[in-house]
């Protein structure tokens, strides 16, 4: 099993990284654009080329070709500002969407000749909201049948859904069935053997659709499980069924938990971890050639890895500030140990 390389993302330590399963940690170097403290809010493999790494950063869209050594402010109409949400088109790795948020006014962003050339979304969202006081955009996906549709989400703001590419954006968080619905978290789109799955976290709700957004069905986690904090919502490049979600009891929280849903989100199994994380999971990701290697990082820090599909966790040694966004790359990025900051207890010591 190839080592490939862990990046997480940090308000406050820019992307830590590790290219040996966590045995040692590096952040970034000085001299580049990206400080080694920055906030990072968003992580984004390039699926086409894993050794591209897109950040949303404090200081616009930056762009790594090396998985994260060194690191190029992008050239954009939000420059400067914050980026919460990244995520580069499977099929088409000119095509990126960007969303931006608080403190900076939110708004969705599209390029579809790799950054070349920006158009800002015509949609409504409001300078203001009641929860999180300005809006950021937090959730985006690509519907993996039809390259046309795709979907976002603020927190707070609503739920979108375009069927012209972005072009044009319709809101449609008024179907869902429960209060704050306008709060969303993540979504996901899958292929479930040749039906159509779109699965919505909202922060007191997850919802799944079978006709593209039109009805909905869902459940409330507080019913469920005892936590009513729904955060993170991933699945595996290519799934058709496959789905991993978080939920808390609140935010930060002071606990959470990894559920697993092998159905597109019909049911859910909770899976065991090692010990009580110390917060809410905030990023879930996988290798996106291997998706039994995963990756879920809390709030507050706690890194905690699984090597068969989430059946076993172990948790890392290395704590972090605030954790935003993991990723796992499958390239094992050449790191000058120049760079290393920290090193493990045992070889401190020895």
């Amino acid at each position: 099993m190839s080592e490939g390389t862990w990046l997480v993302g940090t308000a406050g330590q820019a992307v830590m990284r590790s290219n040996d399963r966590g045995v040692t940690w590096h952040r970034l170097g000085l001299g580049q654009p990206l400080e080694f403290d920055a906030v990072v809010r968003s992580v984004c493999l390039d699926p086409a080329e894993p050794r591209r790494v897109y950040a949303g950063t404090d200081i616009g869209l930056c762009v790594s070709q090396d998985v994260g050594n060194t690191w190029e402010t992008c050239q954009t109409p939000f420059s400067g500002q914050m980026v919460w949400k990244v995520l580069v088109d499977p099929r088409n790795s000119s095509r990126i969407f960007v969303g931006t948020g608080a403190p900076s006014r939110a708004a969705l962003w599209r390029t579809l000749d790799a950054g070349l050339n920006w158009e800002r979304a015509a949609v409504d969202i409001p300078e203001f909201c009641a929860g999180v006081n300005r809006p950021r955009l937090l959730a985006l996906a690509f519907d993996p049948v039809d390259p046309n549709q795709l979907w976002f989400g603020l927190e707070e703001g609503g739920l979108f859904h375009s069927r012209d590419g972005g072009a044009a954006w319709q809101r449609v968080d008024g179907r869902l069935l429960w209060p704050f619905r306008s709060d969303i978290h993540n979504i996901q789109v899958l292929a479930n053997h040749g039906k159509k799955v779109v699965v919505v976290a909202c922060v007191n709700a997850v919802y799944r659709s079978l006709d593209e957004g039109q009805t909905w069905t869902g459940f409330l986690p507080n019913d469920t499980h005892g936590l009513y904090y729904a955060r993170a919502l991933s699945a595996p490049p290519g799934s058709e069924s496959t789905l991993y979600l978080s939920l808390s009891d609140g935010t930060p929280g002071t606990t959470s938990l990894i559920l697993r849903s092998s159905d597109a989100g019909e049911s859910w199994q909770v899976l065991p971890l090692p010990q009580q994380p110390n917060s809410c999971f905030w990023s879930i990701a996988m290798d996106p050639t291997d998706p039994r290697k995963v990756l879920a990082g809390t709030k507050y820090g706690h890194l905690f890895t699984s090597v068969d599909g989430g059946n076993s966790w172990q948790k890392q040694w290395r704590e972090f500030s605030e954790i935003t966004e993991v990723a796992w790359s499958p390239v094992v990025a050449s790191i000058q140990v120049a760079h290393r900051s920290v090193v493990p207890h045992e070889e401190a010591v020895a």
